[in-house]
């Protein structure tokens, strides 16, 4: 039972990361510390996202007299696909070490331009790429006690362009440019497992990441109405944030495991700081590039054997949604996810596929000083599909 459904408690939500709080798209779960003996492990797959609603419009004004009605965004989700590698090497009956390769944060929200999208928020765009490489050791006591941790360095680049109606942009757009740049960070955790009911509850902290990025900022940003397209560079701080996560798994009956996790990420630390970004208001306040609530991410599952090479898992998910207005370049709050999963173990190899239906929270988007934004948009009926292979090699 151990060897069929061992790993289980994460099966699909590593196999195939979706649209999560902030811009997760998979929750960096160190299960190849626990597989038996040396191991090695491939993964990937794809998302198809669909985030769209309708703008509030535009009132009159001295430039639209007669104001615009609302309009349709358009889809402003791209899909994407993943990719992960695992090696984990046990160099005796107590001490083993892994090393995993992962894209744990990305972004790809584009507005479509009007006609075929809004003319609030047609042009803004956020794009974000991360790679991230984890060193690990772990020590297993005699008393089923583990403890393990190590380095994290995470490379990541972006870009963003703010422009539309709401951003008071007709031309030209806010367009920030941000480098290839490496991060160092690091994992520490403990764990306890009952190897007789193939038990395990784990403790994993990972730290926030400081990456400091060489920016280029263009646009009208220094006058701000002139027209004028301007240009200024320099290196700023980006941190990833950092997260706990707690998951555990147990038999419950002959050829039966549940399993489940609790995962918080401390989002509001999440901050991009450049030359424009933020920006003081004549209140005191200041309207930050993206703001994102700490989310809490909750999952549970069953995992089943079938038979001697078959077993299958239904896993629930669910995270609430936080605040009550969103950034354009964040535009969800919240989600509710099934994933369903066939295990096939033939030998020394298991091959895990999994498909996940997920309903993104609907959220008013907003644009102006933190906690007082004005809404200019309204997204809803948002999901996303999502599809993954793991394929894992015992030896």
């Amino acid at each position: 039972m151990k060897k069929i459904l061992s790993g289980s408690a994460v099966l699909l939500i590593t196999a195939s990361p979706l649209v999560a709080g902030g811009i997760e798209r998979a929750p960096q779960s160190l299960a190849v510390l626990f597989e038996q003996g040396n191991y090695a492990e491939l993964s990937f797959g794809g998302v198809d996202p669909t985030v769209e609603g309708t703008d509030v419009g535009v009132p009159p004004n001295p430039l639209f007299p007669s104001g615009i009605a609302p309009s349709p965004t358009g889809d402003v989700a791209q899909g994407y696909g993943f990719v992960g590698l695992s090696y984990k090497h046990q160099f005796n009956d107590n001490l083993s070490a892994a090393i995993i390769m992962e894209q744990p944060f990305g972004a790809d929200i584009r507005y479509p331009l009007a006609p075929a999208g809004s003319p609030v928020l047609g042009g803004t765009r956020v794009e974000v790429n991360s790679t991230t490489f984890t060193a690990l050791a772990r020590y297993k006591f005699e008393n089923n006690f583990s403890i393990h941790g190590g380095i994290r360095a995470s490379k990541a680049d972006g870009g963003v362009t703010l422009n539309g109606l709401g951003y008071n942009r007709i031309a030209p757009p806010y367009a920030l440019e941000i480098d290839d740049e490496w991060g160092m960070g690091y994992v520490l955790g403990a764990a306890y497992e009952i190897p007789e009911i193939a038990g395990r509850v784990s403790l994993t902290y990972n730290s926030s990441i400081d990456h400091d990025f060489d920016m280029t900022e263009t646009g009208d940003i220094i006058g701000g109405i002139d027209g004028i397209t301007d240009m200024i560079s320099g290196q700023y701080t980006v941190k990833t944030p950092r997260s706990w996560t707690l998951e555990g798994q147990t038999g419950i009956a002959q050829d039966t495991l549940v399993f489940g996790s609790i995962r918080w990420v401390k989002w509001s630390e999440f901050i991009v700081d450049n030359a424009v970004f933020p920006i003081a208001t004549p209140t005191g306040g200041t309207v930050p590039l993206v703001e994102v609530e700490d989310t809490t991410t909750y999952t549970i599952g069953i995992g089943r054997k079938l038979t001697d090479n078959w077993s299958a898992s239904l896993s629930f998910l669910y995270e609430p949604s936080e605040g009550d207005t969103v950034s354009p370049l964040a535009p969800t709050n919240g989600r509710k996810g099934v994933t369903l999963a066939g295990i096939y173990t033939m030998d020394n190899i298991k091959i895990t596929t999994g498909i996940n239906y997920t309903r993104l929270g609907g959220s008013d988007v907003g644009i102006g000083e933190s906690g007082n934004k004005t809404t200019v948009a309204t997204m809803e009926d948002n999901h996303a599909w999502g599809v993954g292979v793991r394929i894992g090699y015992s030896f």
